[in-house]
């Protein structure tokens, strides 16, 4: 096993501005990390640096305590599975898993071994006769899995391999993935970019944007804690609602358009400085919730107008207007409100995030 350390490595095409800037990340010895960001953010350029199929124009990547900038990919002691599975058509599971052993030259008995191993692990045996196509896509993925264990790397690099399954699929290889990352404790990076998949695998996160790393950290230190405006609405189903206000009363008040809230116990201080400055309210739907429903800590009515009603099947989300604004939240399926309804919600203060509408940095830990 081996940590990857990468440090100020960027990555410029030509005379082009970079595509990936400054980056610093430390993947512990056995750690799951996730990349994940919209696409065009950089994170599938930095997968392949590190498996060394892109040349960096600076900085420094080491796997264990090697520098790797000049390793060509085949010594790094890794293995990648793509979103593709590159598969070999003429050959059948079996042949397609021992293909990297064979051309390493491994004996037969250790070839045999190893194979039995990763299709036991990956419930393959029965299907080491078939060829690609007389499998489904979830058993291909897993022969693709299973080429990449057979080789016992000390990293495994995973390119959004579940971009080609559908919906139900994905949901099935993600667990199997996690799954088998925890039984071989092997070190992972993985990029997609879905955040469900993301919140969901990683024993943390990175967050990148424009080929900047946004933030790092566990998915509930990311979800509770969002550094900058960027995270806060990439990460959360349905995402965070965002009102401007200005700093009002020494601190005590966040006055947007058409309402006022009380800015919360913990950050009245920070914003005493900040008096008549706008800020960017942040509000999950799930600190939202119905005037009925009992709360805990300090809250603030909200009157809003059912705007959209969209039913999910346990839940209904509600776009209730405010003013100028619009806020997202859930509410009991069993009871939506109809379109143009009144609704009693309350917000509860301390879930409230606050950030800097200049510099749309986190205002308060």
């Amino acid at each position: 096993m081996a940590s990857v350390i990468l440090r100020d490595v960027t990555k410029r095409y030509g005379d082009n501005a970079p595509v990936i800037t400054g980056i610093d990340l430390e993947v512990r010895e056995r750690e799951f990390m996730v990349l994940v960001g919209p696409s065009g953010c950089g994170k599938s350029t930095l997968l392949r640096m590190v498996a060394g199929l892109e040349e960096i124009t600076s900085g420094t990547i080491s796997i264990g305590d090697r520098v790797v900038n000049e390793v060509p990919p085949k010594d790094r002691d890794i293995a990648m599975v793509f979103q593709s599975y590159a598969l070999y058509p003429h050959m059948n599971v079996r042949e397609n898993l021992e293909f990297g052993l064979r051309l390493r030259k491994v004996p037969r008995p250790e070839i045999d071994r190893l194979v039995g191993e990763a299709a036991r692990v990956l419930g393959l045996e029965e299907f080491l006769g078939r060829r690609p196509k007389e499998l489904s896509g979830g058993q291909r993925q897993r022969v693709a899995l299973g080429r990449a264990i057979v080789r016992k790397p000390a990293v495994f690099l995973f390119d959004e391999p579940l971009s080609n399954l559908d919906a139900k699929l994905r949901v099935q290889m993600r667990a199997e993935i996690k799954k088998l990352q925890h039984r071989l404790q092997v070190t992972s990076i993985y990029v997609t970019h879905d955040q469900v998949e993301a919140m969901t695998m990683g024993h943390r996160i990175a967050i990148l944007d424009k080929g900047k790393l946004q933030q790092v950290g566990a998915p509930l230190e990311v979800y509770e804690r969002p550094q900058n405006l960027f995270v806060a609405n990439f990460i959360g189903t349905p995402p965070m609602n965002f009102v401007r206000a200005s700093v009002a009363d020494g601190g005590t008040a966040l006055r947007a358009k058409g309402f006022v809230l009380p800015a919360p116990g913990g950050a009245r201080e920070a914003l005493a400085r900040r008096e008549g400055t706008e800020v960017v309210v942040g509000i999950r739907p799930e600190a939202v919730v119905e005037a009925s429903r009992q709360t805990r800590g300090a809250t603030a009515a909200l009157e809003l107008t059912a705007d959209l009603v969209e039913t999910l099947g346990d839940e209904v989300v509600v776009h209730g207007r405010l003013g100028e604004d619009v806020i997202a939240f859930k509410m009991d399926p069993h009871h939506p409100p109809e379109i143009g309804e009144k609704i009693s919600a309350r917000v509860e203060l301390d879930r409230i995030h606050l950030f800097d509408a200049r510099t749309e940095q986190r205002i308060v830990d």
